[in-house]
């Protein structure tokens, strides 16, 4: 199993060798550190644990340091869950290479947040009608159920805070890769603002 952290840039047009045109995305990758396998007998499970980037040692709690003293602190740590055995070992560094145009990957990364929104935006509702001399509901929820309930029910769907989720897209085509400067193309559009940490698995 392979998997790597990313950062997501911007958004390019990409022309196959057949003359394709797609929507892809711009991944730039640190070359990731192996720092911990996680093992049944240890953790209960099997896991492979990165850490990306430099970070100082006064923003990291004495617990990391301690567990990442040998490599320096780091300003994210991530884990993978692995289902079979484990190929990579403590200190490997790994980078974009390990990935290859054609692959299908597996992306996951939060997305963008976009603050307290109504249920237009939330949840696609119409609103109210444009005629006969309503006021203000236009973009109203209208009614909630009440009645004799006295309360709203569980999962009504009301305005909000929108974005920030864990969103994750699965069977994303890898479309180049670039060793030189640790970047990837992959098609179409990936949840998150420039600057998000993407977690990339096949």
């Amino acid at each position: 199993m392979k998997f790597i952290l990313g950062k997501k840039q911007n958004m390019i047009q990409y022309f196959a060798d057949d003359g394709t045109v797609y929507p892809a995305t711009v991944i730039t990758v640190v070359p990731n550190t192996v720092i911990r396998i996680k093992t049944p007998e240890h953790d209960g499970y099997t896991a492979v644990q990165f850490g990306v980037g430099a970070q100082k040692p006064s923003r990291v709690s004495a617990a990391v340091l301690g567990q990442t003293k040998e490599f320096g602190p780091f300003k994210e740590i991530k884990e993978f869950r692995v289902s079979g055995d484990v190929s990579q070992s403590v200190g490997d560094i790994v980078d974009v290479t390990a990935f290859a145009a054609g692959d299908s990957v597996t992306i996951a990364g939060i997305s963008k947040g976009k603050g307290f929104q109504g249920v237009v935006k939330r949840h696609g509702f119409h609103g109210g009608r444009r005629s006969h001399g309503q006021k203000h509901s236009e973009r109203e929820p209208g009614s909630i159920g009440g009645g004799l309930r006295t309360r709203v029910p569980k999962g009504m769907r009301m305005g909000g805070r929108m974005g920030s989720d864990r969103v994750t897209v699965k069977n994303v085509k890898v479309l180049a890769v670039d060793s030189k400067t640790q970047t990837m193309l992959v098609a179409g559009p990936i949840p998150g603002r420039r600057g998000t940490t993407l977690e990339v698995s096949a």
